[in-house]
């Protein structure tokens, strides 16, 4: 989801003259209110100070050096005195976020200009249009096609500020959409994830999919909320002849589609645009929403943090409706969000019951990622004792009034 809602501009005083620029910031952070010049003299204690304060540092040097000052900039947050976690996880977990938040806007400060066109105009800097083009599509108020000159009249486009650690994101993305990543349960095949779209590097939640025993009753199967479309994929090269897989962004969407085409797959899996399910019936639903109710704070984030559990609660409230007789519903859950006191199990297994539905099995595996073993993460307690579960769900009792899917 582009956060970039309404045009917003900045303006400070370069060389003596007023300048400004309309300001692009994917975390929805609010433009600088103080703009002041960096280049390859300013020191890195300097700009840590004015960072700390507020002031944002418009980078005028050499591309490489302005990354050896963001990281310079890091390295005195990281060497900051750490307290000691407090015993409760779930006071832990908010002051670890509130840490990283802070973390965040302090890096953040260090920003460089996009000429009109996504043309970034510093010494050795990497020609990152097409990666922009990618992330943020068209720059509408960009250079005329062709570099043709503006219409007599016209005032020029402006340059658009954006931090410079959300740049390096972006390019980052537009190597991972360019190479992809290779899935197991695929065969090694590749999902390439755009910008902004949850990346399937963590393979756990793939393989459950691959593995759990497909409902023996006909119909076709959902996919609720998609993302790369690597779980319909999946389910579509399993044997299932029909996948509706929907989402309500539209980076998603476009993604997806792209994905399941270059999976061939696209004759059996339908990409479209919901808020949790499609019409109609299906014999298999799957989901697999944010593990942890917390709030985001950057569009990547919606697939981990679900502010009051609303994905979770909207997909079991309306997955009995949406169940032909017989049918299963998936829910692939991390416990992540109970070992950090965010959760009770009994939370979750009384949700099950309130919305009509019963446990006919779960299917578990541990985590294989770096960071479960990582004894300096601040919250490797939990993730050291994190379970992800694909919980098999079923109708306590058929409901109608609900139309059957074609």
């Amino acid at each position: 989801m582009n956060t970039l809602q309404a045009p917003q501009s900045v303006a400070w005083t370069e060389a003596g003259a007023a300048r400004s620029a309309r300001w692009r910031s994917e975390s929805g952070a609010p433009p600088p209110r103080r703009v002041a010049v960096a280049d390859d003299r300013t020191k890195a204690d300097d700009a840590y100070k004015l960072a700390c304060e507020g002031t944002a540092l418009l980078w005028r040097g050499d591309f490489h050096n302005a990354r050896q000052l963001l990281t310079a900039l890091a390295r005195r947050i990281d060497r900051r005195p750490r307290k000691r976690p407090p015993a409760d996880p779930a006071q832990a977990f908010h002051l670890h976020r509130a840490a990283q938040n802070q973390r965040a806007r302090i890096l953040g400060m260090l920003l460089v200009s996009l000429e009109p066109g996504y043309d970034l105009v510093l010494r050795r800097a990497p020609d990152v249009r097409e990666a922009c083009l990618q992330a943020y599509g068209p720059d509408d108020a960009g250079s005329p096609a062709d570099g043709a000159a503006a219409p007599a009249g016209t005032h020029p486009a402006l340059p658009q500020l954006v931090s410079l650690r959300e740049l390096l994101g972006v390019i980052g993305a537009y190597e991972w959409r360019r190479k992809g990543v290779a899935i197991p349960a695929l065969g090694g095949d590749r999902v390439h994830p755009y910008y902004g779209v949850f990346s399937p590097v963590r393979g756990e939640y793939v393989d459950l999919v691959a593995e759990a025993p497909l409902p023996s009753v006909p119909g076709p199967a959902f996919d609720i909320g998609t993302g790369t479309g690597v779980l319909a994929s999946v389910l579509a090269r399993r044997g299932v002849s029909r996948v509706v897989a929907t989402d309500q962004d539209p980076r998603a969407l476009a993604c997806a589609r792209e994905n399941v085409t270059r999976l061939g797959v696209a004759d059996r899996v339908e990409v479209v645009a919901a808020d949790l399910f499609p019409a109609g019936r299906a014999s298999l639903i799957v989901c697999n929403p944010p593990w942890v109710p917390a709030k985001p704070t950057s569009p990547v984030e919606y697939a981990v943090y679900d502010p009051g559990s609303r994905m979770l609660r909207g997909f079991l409230d309306g997955l009995a409706a949406h169940l032909v007789p017989g049918g299963e519903g998936w829910l692939i859950m991390s416990d992540l969000a109970e070992h950090l006191g965010l959760r009770s199990r009994t939370e979750l297994t009384d949700a099950f019951e309130a919305a009509g539905l019963t446990v006919l099995d779960r299917l578990d595996i541990r985590p294989r990622h770096g960071r479960s073993h990582d004894t300096a993460d601040p919250l490797h307690t939990a993730r050291a004792a994190e379970v992800t579960s694909l919980w098999r769900l079923g109708a306590a009792q058929p409901i109608d009034g609900i139309r059957n899917a074609p």
